[in-house]
């Protein structure tokens, strides 16, 4: 799930509409059919979606890819919330018309509802759930022999990291595609001005800062009749063992970028952060801001900050420095040389929540599947470094996190026993290795 800015809009419902109307996505399918790649399935033409997690960004997935190729149908649903099940079936039954082939006996409640439709003959599922179930469900849908679009972050902890890595191993061997949701991967602007920088642009990179600030989010308090487990499902972003918190959650697009840039992951960290204004309980136990210094492996730094208050400055942007000049990317990616004309990008602008889908079932069909499970582990993993570096107040290297025992997780997650929430992390108190409720 990515989450906007409160002071910006969100202008995805103007791309949907004006999508089918001659963007790029809709060539690019055209192109597919007339090359003859348009197989599928032994000759079966059809992208059968599963979506696992019927909230607001599942939804919107299930938009995008609908919006992708006419070839798609949707023809399962799970989610953990009957109430939820119910109410997304009707908004995606008006979206999706005759392609919404979601009926009674295909749509499933409950922990196992992920099984349940791994087991139908979808072909291509969609991972929407909180990010804490994320490696299961991926382990799961590649087991099953399914292609998958899943949402970012991939984990909460290193383990979890670890196991997406390797369920992206056990794809490539089974010719599975597997892409997630860091839209701007897939988005031209980002691609043909990193290309250039990859080209030696602005020389060699040699710091940068990448920030997500912004307002507040939505919140769900506690109802009398919700159980601890039930609540905490509920409001699953205020919840690390879910969600991650936000610098995992939501930041992770600006490491992703930082990472594209710099070639891969960093090496440590160094952070802080805490819990200054999102204090009352209905707020589980995260932070709501953070600042780390990242360091790579050429030695240079990313400094990173990331906030949810209300009436602050918003800033959703990465910004990077070369020997040779600069780039920034917010509204538009902009690269200004010391020496020469500067470089602004003015092509085509297709909403990439589309193109993302649009990008793996062109894979499939072409028999050349695509595989992000690695880069999103380790962009994951990064954040999640960032995140630990602020909770325990110490430098702490990437590979101590990717490989620490820590597991945020519970091994047996239910509504009826009670669920304690885990302490607020207190900076030189906390510890790297711990369990979900340590």
């Amino acid at each position: 799930m990515e989450t906007k800015p409160a002071s910006k809009t969100n202008g995805n419902d103007v791309s949907r509409r004006d999508f089918l109307v001659g963007s790029a996505a809709t060539v690019a399918t055209t192109a597919l059919m007339a090359t003859g790649n348009y197989a599928f399935a032994a000759g079966d033409d059809k992208i059968r979606v599963g979506l696992i997690g019927c909230g607001g960004r599942g939804t919107d997935a299930v938009h995008n890819v609908l919006d992708a190729d006419p070839g798609v149908e949707i023809v399962a649903m799970g989610d953990l919330f009957k109430d939820h099940m119910d109410g997304k079936r009707k908004v995606l039954k008006e979206i999706g018309g005759a392609r919404f082939k979601v009926t009674d006996d295909t749509a499933f409640i409950g922990f196992d509802a992920y099984k349940h439709v791994l087991a139908t003959n979808c072909n291509y599922v969609i991972l929407a759930t909180p990010p804490g179930y994320r490696p299961l469900h991926l382990r799961a849908a590649v087991e099953a022999g399914k292609n998958v679009f899943f949402e970012k972050p991939v984990g909460v902890d290193g383990q979890g990291c670890k196991s997406v890595i390797e369920s992206g191993e056990i794809a490539k061997k089974k010719g599975l595609s597997l892409v997630t949701g860091t839209q701007r991967r897939h988005q031209q602007s980002y691609i043909d001005t990193i290309g250039k920088i990859h080209e030696g642009m602005i020389g060699d990179i040699v710091g940068g800062q990448v920030y997500w600030n912004q307002g507040s989010l939505w919140m769900y308090p506690r109802k009398p009749e919700w159980s601890d487990g039930e609540w905490q499902h509920r409001d699953w972003y205020y919840f690390t063992w879910l969600c991650g918190d936000h610098i995992v959650e939501q930041h992770v697009h600006n490491l992703d970028v930082a990472n594209w840039i710099m070639g891969g992951p960093p090496v440590k960290a160094v952070g802080l952060g805490g819990r200054q204004v999102r204090t009352q309980p209905e707020y589980g136990h995260i932070y709501d801001h953070f600042a780390v210094e990242f360091e790579y492996a050429n030695g240079f730094k990313i400094q990173s900050m990331c906030r949810q208050q209300d009436n602050t400055v918003s800033n959703v942007s990465e910004h990077f420095v070369g020997t040779k000049g600069v780039v920034d990317f917010g509204d538009k990616a902009v690269i200004r040389p010391t020496i020469g004309d500067r470089y602004r990008y003015d092509g085509p602008t297709p909403n990439p929540y589309v193109i993302e889908h649009v990008d793996n079932i062109a894979a499939i069909r072409a028999g050349k599947p695509l595989n992000e499970a690695k880069r999103i582990a380790e962009s994951t993993c990064t954040a999640i470094l960032g995140r630990e570096s602020c909770y325990t107040g110490q430098q702490l290297s990437f590979d101590e996190v990717m490989n620490a025992s820590t597991k945020l997780m519970p091994d047996v997650v239910a509504f009826g026993p009670p669920m304690a929430v885990p302490p607020v992390a207190v900076p030189g108190k906390t510890r790297l290795e711990r369990t979900w409720n340590g």
